[in-house]
């Protein structure tokens, strides 16, 4: 399987890529907006299968509107590091908040899609002095707070994210079949 050099992900426009350390792995962050560490600082968090580029329209919108935003990439996704493991809520929050700090604020308002929601969701719960506000967005509100994923749905997701990962094996499931027009149909409300 090829795989694309994340060097190819660090497309120019109106921010600038850095690389920061925290929660003891490198992190790659899109960053726009006032330099001045007064201005307050959103961290806005992708979805699964995405990376900073989800957010490349929010970007410069934040910026006009005197924010410092940064679009991270989550860990295994992008430009940042992919360990073997730590892919768990807490350590998730954990470089949300290290990044954070790395980029010399204390505290932000943390906007989160899909899994970046999820995160966002546990964020004040599980470190409330660096969260400002939080907006998450395909996440609903946990009817649990914070808690973890009830013992009875951890196999249905472990499965399914495990499928996820599998090199090439989702991509050629949807050619088989119909399947691609069943998904459509469902996801579309036909």
């Amino acid at each position: 399987m090829t795989t694309v050099d994340s060097s190819a992900l660090l497309v120019d426009g109106p921010w600038q890529h850095r690389f920061v350390t925290a929660n003891g792995a490198r992190f790659h962050v899109a960053v726009a907006g006032p330099d001045e560490r007064e201005a307050p600082l959103v961290v806005l968090l992708h979805g699964l299968l995405g990376f900073w580029w989800s957010w490349r329209h929010q970007l410069p919108v934040l910026a006009a509107a005197g924010y410092r935003v940064a679009a991270m990439d989550l860990r295994g996704t992008g430009g940042s590091d992919k360990p073997p493991r730590g892919y768990d809520v807490a350590t998730l929050v954990a470089d949300v908040s290290g990044v954070v700090r790395s980029l010399g604020a204390d505290r932000a308002v943390v906007i989160g899609s899909g899994t970046g929601g999820d995160v966002a969701w546990a964020m004040p719960a599980l470190v409330p002095g660096v969260v400002d506000g939080v907006a998450a967005l395909a996440a609903p509100r946990p009817a649990r707070p914070h808690g973890e994923v009830r013992p009875a749905y951890r196999p249905r997701a472990m499965r399914h994210l495990a499928y996820a990962q599998l090199p090439g094996l989702p991509e050629r499931s949807l050619t088989h079949g119909d399947l691609t027009g069943r998904l459509l149909a469902e996801w579309g409300g036909v």
